[in-house]
């Protein structure tokens, strides 16, 4: 029986949000799925969507139009229609507690503050899903507002240092589903560029 396993890039629809802190899972996506020559186009599950074949497995690429905070909504669509467990649901997305250009795969967790993965644990019921976390560096100052901070761009310096984390994200996800998280985690933990 072939494997299915979903892999989600999350991120705001619109060209106002194309390359803001926030928009790192679609980017990721955008280079994974370039990769796997797999188109992700088709619109349905409230997101825009691409199937592909990944040596025995069969990759599902999703990235949610639902705007940041109700990613859950497509994410679980998707995992229902394709009947594909929390544990085989691997989410990019941008993190504010790791540097730009550095990676953090974990196999579970908290939202850890995250609209996004918010969701996606209330709507899948389940904490239990791996993440590959993309560094966009912390706000400058305490007092900055949260959400200005990661609908802003990035200086030309930290776009330099995002550009391979972008592509590695990618790697890792796959890496989880060839190799399971502990393997991804040994490999692309603290990367930096």
């Amino acid at each position: 029986m072939q494997e299915t396993w979903l892999i989600v890039g999350l991120g705001n629809p619109g060209r106002e949000y194309e390359k803001s802190r926030h928009n790192c899972g679609f980017r990721a996506m955008d280079l994974l799925a370039d990769k796997l020559g797999c188109k992700v186009d088709r619109l349905k599950f409230q997101g825009l969507y691409g199937q592909c074949t990944y040596g025995e497995k069969k990759l599902i690429l999703l990235k949610p139009q639902t705007f940041m905070n109700l990613s859950g909504d497509s994410v679980l669509q998707a995992s229902a229609f394709f009947k594909i467990p929390p544990e085989h649901i691997i989410v990019m997305f941008d993190d504010i507690s790791l540097a730009p250009g550095r990676l953090r795969v974990r196999g579970d967790g908290s939202a850890g503050g995250h609209n996004g993965i918010k969701s996606i644990i209330a709507r899948l019921g389940s904490q239990n899903f791996p993440r590959v976390k993309i560094g966009v560096g912390a706000k400058p100052t305490p007092e900055y507002d949260l959400a200005a901070w990661v609908l802003g761009s990035f200086s030309a310096q930290d776009e330099k240092l995002l550009a391979n984390s972008l592509k590695w994200a990618g790697e890792a996800a796959l890496c989880v589903c060839d190799h399971g998280v502990s393997e991804a985690a040994n490999r692309f933990n603290g990367k930096g560029a």
